[in-house]
């Protein structure tokens, strides 16, 4: 929609046509391409863990693939992929999304099949798939989309999903029921958002203010109190920048280091397979 929105405005100058766009990182790439961003490249540029070169767009922040637990009902929390495949998880484990449609869930099954191949990018797609069919034929998958209220309520007492929703489920639940959040460190794979100025900007210098703000330590503290990890977060972390009480509610840092970003390739491949794949491999119906 925000692409489209550039598209549609180009030669209109009035409120619907953006300035700034915060979209998914595939559309970074392919929004350059029809020459639809303007490079500015901010103050803090250098410092920023994913970009295009020439700062036609950055990534503003992202999050890794967590674990949310309700430990009223989850005795021994699991604490990375394999774990979600033991006897004690029957019918416990959800993703937040349908993986035949939703990015989140997607990207979920490459994580898990990342973990099950030893790493190997070519070969998580299809492991993932394996998986996930596993933990079906086991019982311990329910066919439920994950959310706070699911989670609660004991229908999904573990969900699948971004860590910065499921760190503010935490505090939106306030411990009824207790949450735990864990980031399963043989596969911590992380998902990113993108900001870019349009090339038909109405007002192009309050886009660059914009973007020299949220990419600022104020505005990058900002996301991290959300938290979701801002792009310049190893250079604020390596600065000793970081609140010691805002590090304190996430988990350990050391797992964030670990975080792998797919390219692009690799999440078109795994879209692929996973989307057209699931119902023949895994056979359940996500809803």
């Amino acid at each position: 929609d925000e692409i489209e929105a550039i598209k549609a405005n180009k030669d209109n100058k009035g409120p619907q046509a953006p300035d700034v766009i915060d979209v998914g990182l595939a559309f970074g790439p392919s929004a350059t391409a029809e020459g639809l961003l303007l490079p500015y490249k901010v103050s803090t540029f250098d410092g920023i863990e994913v970009k295009d070169p020439d700062g036609h767009w950055y990534g503003d922040y992202y999050g890794v693939l967590a674990f949310e637990v309700n430990k009223d009902l989850v005795e021994n929390v699991p604490q990375d992929w394999a774990d979600l495949l033991k006897d004690e998880y029957n019918g416990q484990v959800a993703l937040a999304g349908d993986p035949r449609a939703a990015n989140q869930a997607i990207i979920s099954v490459y994580a898990a099949g990342l973990a099950a191949s030893g790493g190997d990018a070519a070969k998580a797609p299809e492991a993932g798939l394996e998986f996930f069919k596993q933990l079906n034929e086991k019982g311990n998958f329910v066919p439920v989309i994950g959310k706070a209220a699911s989670l609660a309520q004991g229908t999904t007492p573990i969900v699948i999903r971004w860590d910065y929703n499921a760190l503010a489920d935490r505090d939106t639940l306030a411990g009824n029921p207790p949450v735990e959040v864990v980031v399963p460190p043989s596969a911590v794979v992380a998902g990113v958002y993108a900001q870019a100025i349009s090339a038909y900007a109405p007002h192009p210098n309050a886009g660059k203010l914009w973007l020299e703000y949220i990419y600022s330590d104020e505005g990058q503290l900002g996301f991290l109190n959300g938290y979701c990890h801002p792009a310049r977060f190893s250079e604020l972390a390596a600065n000793g920048k970081i609140p010691a009480d805002v590090l304190a509610k996430l988990p350990p840092a050391d797992l964030y280091a670990k975080a792998v970003f797919p390219t692009l390739e690799q999440q078109d491949n795994n879209k692929q397979i996973v989307t057209t794949q699931w119902d023949s491999v895994v056979g359940a119906n996500v809803q």
